[in-house]
């Protein structure tokens, strides 16, 4: 039966339930105050967690949320609804001396174990030579050695935030740009009141980014998410068929990635503690172009063409808060991405919308790591 929704935060969490809300039949209000900073807008994202750095209990959750992405793909490509920004690129993960190639093929072995487990956007991988590398990835430095991930992929947070609302659209749903004020009375979130209108709601969806606790404490409840600032640099390269070369990764935090026909992504600073403050700052600036620089000098050349400086939500230990929001029976969490949203962020967005219409979490999935009472 088909129910009134709200979702309050427009990023690709928010957008990405109030879609599948429009989908399921549901009317369903997307509403986003369009801060600036928002981390989707800024973001380029790396879709190849059997990849990744991270450990623990963030594999469970990136397996699903890679999982997702082929087919979120393709329903907004049925609903007409745009350029989504995702492809499969390819990736190299590459060591810079001696010490780092050692220790590739451990990590091959670990990308390699992951895949075996249902690890998607893996396919081929194996270790190459340099010359490889740079055969594949003109402008680097000649690394000593590389790994091959065939299937990562990679997304524009912008193009797939404007294709998931246009996909609202097309499926009855609305987007509003306003300051969203929820209703409480006793456990539920009765209404939402936006623009000076009061909208009924089933249930709502909380997906406000950074500005999380902004809303939270007004429900009763408060959540560690902080800003994290994130400065990435957009460059040209004129005449490179840029759209050819893939994300290079390795033992670091930055990255370079490619969009067509011939624009390169270098970052990103991981400013925690920068409070809400969307400036571009001249260490934020020579930090990532000088680390991008190391490792591709063929970039040296390239077109400074647009900095992009965004607010992750950051929790204390790198994972979402998802699930029931605490007090409240009828509204869902889905928040605290940091610098993993576009990759986590589509998923999780499905998930709180399937949780508040009353449908249970996946059953391969034990929701405990990521809930928030785990800060209790």
């Amino acid at each position: 039966m088909a129910g009134e929704f709200a979702v309050i935060g427009g990023g690709i969490g928010g957008a990405s339930a109030a879609y599948r809300l429009a989908r399921g039949g549901h009317r369903v209000t997307l509403i986003d105050r369009s801060d600036i900073g928002q981390a989707t807008a800024a973001g380029a994202g790396i879709i190849s967690p059997g990849s990744s750095n991270h450990d623990g209990a963030f594999f469970p959750i990136a397996q699903l949320a890679g999982l997702h992405y082929p087919a979120l793909v393709a329903h907004l490509t049925e609903d007409d609804a745009g350029d989504t920004g995702y492809e499969v690129a390819g990736q190299l993960v590459i060591a810079r001396d001696e010490s780092e190639a050692a220790d590739l093929p451990r990590r091959l072995a670990a990308i390699l174990a992951r895949q075996d487990g249902g690890m998607p956007n893996v396919g081929e991988a194996h270790i190459v030579d340099p010359d490889e590398a740079v055969r594949r990835f003109p402008p680097l430095a000649r690394p000593a050695g590389a790994i091959w991930v065939r299937d990562a992929a990679r997304v524009d947070g912008r193009s797939l935030r404007d294709a998931l609302r246009r996909g609202i659209v097309h499926r009855g749903g609305r987007v509003l740009t306003g300051h969203a004020i929820p209703i409480r009375e006793g456990e539920r979130v009765v209404a939402v009141l936006v623009n000076g209108e009061r909208i009924s709601v089933d249930g709502l969806v909380l997906a406000p980014g950074a500005w999380a606790n902004e809303l939270t404490v007004a429900l009763g409840f408060d959540v560690p998410v902080a800003p994290q600032r994130g400065q990435i640099f957009h460059l040209r390269v004129p005449g490179a068929a840029t759209a050819r070369w893939p994300i290079v990764v390795g033992g670091f935090d930055h990255y370079i990635l490619t969009f067509g026909p011939d624009r390169v992504v270098v970052g990103a600073t991981r400013e925690t503690g920068s409070g809400f403050d969307p400036r571009l700052t001249a260490g934020g600036v020579s930090h990532a172009l000088s680390n991008a620089l190391a490792i591709a000098p063929g970039l040296g050349t390239a077109t400074f063409h647009e900095p992009r400086v965004g607010l992750r939500p950051a929790t204390p230990d790198r994972l979402p808060i998802l699930g029931r929001a605490p007090g409240l029976s009828n509204v869902t969490l889905a928040m605290g991405f940091g610098p993993s949203g576009l990759l986590l962020g589509p998923w999780s967005g499905a998930l709180a919308a399937d949780l508040v219409t009353g449908q249970p979490g996946p059953d391969t999935l034990d929701l405990a790591p990521y809930l928030l009472d785990r800060f209790a």
